[in-house]
């Protein structure tokens, strides 16, 4: 434990610094009273987070867009900070963690490609921080002009044998090689979990990323049950072969259950619907992200000298982004305060645990 201390206590310090720039409850209010995104980037402004990249931009690009690629940028910047302070051991972690961006950049890149947008597209606001923290080179994808091409600009990265198997066998959906890429990513953090870490990290770590995966298993079962009608064999091919706190026979259950209501009546007998009674209302959507946060904060609560104090500020973040994220989509949309305040409390993490997250 004293080892522990004194290895944490500096980007420890670190973090609680940087959580006090966090938003917080009345800033979100204020912001869900707002009516332009002109309103919402001048009150960005004035933030520790977002007023000095914000402080760049010409006011003729203060457009959703543009605050959008600031506030990811503002991500970036955070992690930045945390692997400059960090000692060998958290690099290590963090150089793990930053897969979740890689996954969801790749992914991106495939809807666009899939979807036949023009190229090259968009992505210089991630640039220079992939070109100094990873080895997927945005330069090459950005020229993508179909999924072959997208593939072999990613030779030299851990991700090209899962999306060059998928592309030789045949696949010819944006489905089948978002979920390799799915299943690689998991695997892999699954995998990586095992490392040389303190008793206390490697529970952490099982525990977060254990229920994730669980967690987006049910997701997609109730998912292609509610809106796709699939037969339990397609179901199965979905899933993430890997679980955590849900046994073979419930997950067989699960898969085959005749209805949504006979569904939820199972997911209520697992570890899962003990602790969160799902219901249509109260479905598994909207769960997901209630447990991830009560697992980092708790994490970070009992154990804060560990890498729960690097994983939580990280979700905190990405909540955060997705929560200005739904402030915006909100005043798209004409919404009153009261019902963007509700799509605020519902908001999930940045990429929604986007790994699987959106398969419509």
């Amino acid at each position: 434990m004293i080892g522990n201390v004194r290895a944490y206590s500096g980007i420890v310090t670190k973090i609680h610094a940087m959580r006090a720039k966090l938003l917080k409850p009345e800033d979100y209010q204020k912001l869900a009273a707002m009516q332009t995104v002109t309103d919402i980037i001048h009150y960005l402004k004035e933030t520790p987070s977002y007023g000095p990249l914000i402080e760049q931009m010409d006011e003729s690009l203060y457009h959703r867009g543009n605050i959008e690629k600031i506030l990811v940028q503002s991500l970036y910047d955070d992690y930045i900070r945390l692997y400059r302070f960090a000692d060998m051991k958290q690099k290590e972690f963090l150089k793990i963690f930053k897969k979740r961006y890689e996954a969801d950049l790749i992914r991106y890149c495939l809807r666009i490609v899939f979807n036949h947008y023009k190229v090259p597209f968009d992505l210089d606001y991630k640039k220079s921080f992939f070109d100094r923290y990873s080895e997927v080179q945005i330069d090459r994808l950005v020229m993508s002009n179909d999924i072959g091409s997208l593939v072999d600009n990613l030779k030299g990265t851990e991700y090209y044998a899962s999306l060059a198997k998928i592309r030789d066998s045949g696949a010819k959906t944006l489905f089948d090689y978002e979920l390799a890429l799915d299943l690689y990513y998991f695997s892999t953090m699954w995998k990586n979990r095992k490392k040389a870490w303190t008793k206390n990290d490697a529970a952490i770590l099982t525990k977060d990323l254990g229920t994730n995966m669980d967690l987006s298993n049910l997701q997609w079962i109730y998912r292609a049950k509610k809106y796709y009608h699939m037969t339990p064999p397609d179901i199965y091919t979905l899933l993430i072969p890997i679980q955590h706190r849900i046994s073979d026979e419930q997950m067989k259950a699960l898969v085959e259950a005749p209805s949504i209501e006979e569904f939820f009546r199972i997911v209520n007998s697992t570890f899962y619907g003990r602790k969160y009674q799902f219901d249509q209302q109260h479905n598994v959507e909207r769960i997901v992200d209630q447990c991830l946060r009560q697992i980092f904060i708790t994490a970070f609560r009992n154990h804060p000298y560990s890498l729960s104090s690097l994983c939580g500020y990280l979700f905190l973040k990405e909540e955060e982004i997705n929560k200005i994220t739904t402030v915006l989509e909100c005043i798209r949309y004409g919404l009153s305060e009261r019902e963007t305040m509700q799509y605020i409390s519902d908001a999930k993490s940045y990429d929604s645990r986007q790994q699987g997250g959106n398969r419509e």
